[in-house]
C-alpha cells in the first residue's frame, strides 16, 4: 500500500544518497522548514494498474534526440532491485503493482485511500521529452507519460500548512531483493518542497515511450523532476559540495552516444526552475 501524508517535518534520514532515481514512493506534502507530511505510499503488493490508452503527444520536447527504449530500460539505477545497471531488468520483473492503493494523509483536505487509476483518470496522460540526468555523469532523453503532479496534489487540497511533498518506497525484501542487502537505509525516502512540487514540468509519471511503466523503471507510478539530478528527481536535499568525490559534474555522458557533453544548467530548464532558486547557494543547496 501507498500513503500520502502531509506533516510538518522531513528527518535528515529522508536526505537521499546520491545514485537512486527509479523508485516507487510514498508522498509526503509538508509544512514548515522540514514540514507535517502528505504521505503516499506507491509500493503496494499487487503489474501496473495504470493502461496507457490515449495521450497527448508532445507536450514537452526538448528537441534532442532520444536516447533508445532498449538502453533506457536496461541501463538503471534502482537499488532495491541491485546494485548493478542490469539488476532492476533482471530482478524487478515478478514484482507485482496491480490494484495499487495510495493512502493520503496529513495537511490535507481529502486524506484516504486511493486507487491509483482514481487519482490519474480526471486528467489527461501527456508525453513529456525530458532530459534525465544522473549524477554519475551520464543522462538519456526519454518520452514519459503520465499528469502534472500539480494536478494531482491540487486535487487533494493540501492545506496552506502544506510546505513539503515526501517520498517512501515500498519495504518488501522477498519482491524487492536488493532491500536484503544494508546499501542504503531501506525503506528509500525523499520529498520536494510544496513549489518544486507544484512546478508545471514535475510529472507523476505512469509510462514511458508510449506504453506502461516498466517495473526496473518504477512500475506503476514515479515522478520526474527533470532539472534535478536523478537520484533526487522527487527533492531538494541538503548536501555539503556539489560535485560527486567520484563523478566530476562538468560534463555528461548521454547513454548511447560516445563523447561526453558539457553539463547544464538546470540540466538545461533554467528559464523554468531558476526563480525557486534564487539567492540559494547552490553548492550546499542542490
Amino acid at each position: 500500500m501507498t500513503q500520502f501524508k502531509f506533516k510538518t517535518d522531513i528527518a535528515p534520514s529522508q536526505i537521499t544518497p546520491e545514485s537512486i532515481y527509479e523508485k516507487r514512493r510514498e508522498f509526503m506534502i509538508t509544512s514548515g522548514v522540514l514540514g507535517t507530511a502528505l504521505l503516499l505510499n506507491p509500493w503496494t503488493s499487487a503489474r501496473a494498474s495504470v493502461a496507457i490508452s490515449d495521450y497527448k503527444p508532445n507536450v514537452v520536447n526538448t528537441g534532442d534526440a532520444l536516447t533508445s527504449e532498449k538502453d533506457a530500460t536496461t541501463y538503471n539505477n534502482f537499488y532495491e532491485f541491485g546494485t548493478g545497471k542490469t539488476d532492476p531488468l533482471q530482478n524487478a520483473q515478478n514484482l507485482n503493482t496491480d490494484d495499487w492503493k495510495i493512502t493520503v494523509s496529513g495537511e490535507c483536505d481529502k486524506p484516504g485511500e486511493y486507487a491509483l487509476e482514481d487519482l490519474v483518470k480526471p486528467f489527461d496522460i501527456e508525453e513529456r521529452i525530458y532530459r534525465l540526468r544522473c549524477v554519475e555523469a551520464w543522462s538519456m532523453v526519454i518520452p514519459w507519460l503520465g499528469v502534472p503532479m500539480a494536478s494531482i496534489l491540487k486535487s487533494l487540497q493540501p492545506t496552506s500548512k502544506a510546505k513539503y511533498v515526501a517520498f517512501k518506497t515500498l519495504l518488501d525484501p522477498e519482491q524487492m531483493p536488493g532491500q536484503k542487502r544494508s546499501v542504503l537505509q531501506w525503506p528509500y525516502e525523499e520529498g520536494l518542497r510544496i513549489d518544486e512540487a507544484m512546478n508545471p514540468l514535475t510529472l507523476f509519471a505512469v509510462g514511458m515511450y508510449g506504453k506502461t511503466m516498466p517495473n526496473q523503471n518504477g512500475a506503476p507510478v514515479r515522478l520526474v523532476v527533470p532539472w534535478k539530478y536523478g537520484f533526487k528527481s522527487i527533492k531538494s536535499i541538503v548536501n555539503p559540495e556539489v560535485n560527486h568525490p567520484r563523478w566530476s559534474q562538468k560534463k555528461e555522458r548521454r547513454i548511447g552516444e560516445i563523447f561526453k557533453q558539457k553539463t547544464r544548467m538546470f540540466n538545461g530548464y533554467e528559464t523554468e526552475v531558476a526563480h525557486l532558486y534564487k539567492d540559494m547557494n547552490l553548492k550546499t543547496y542542490f
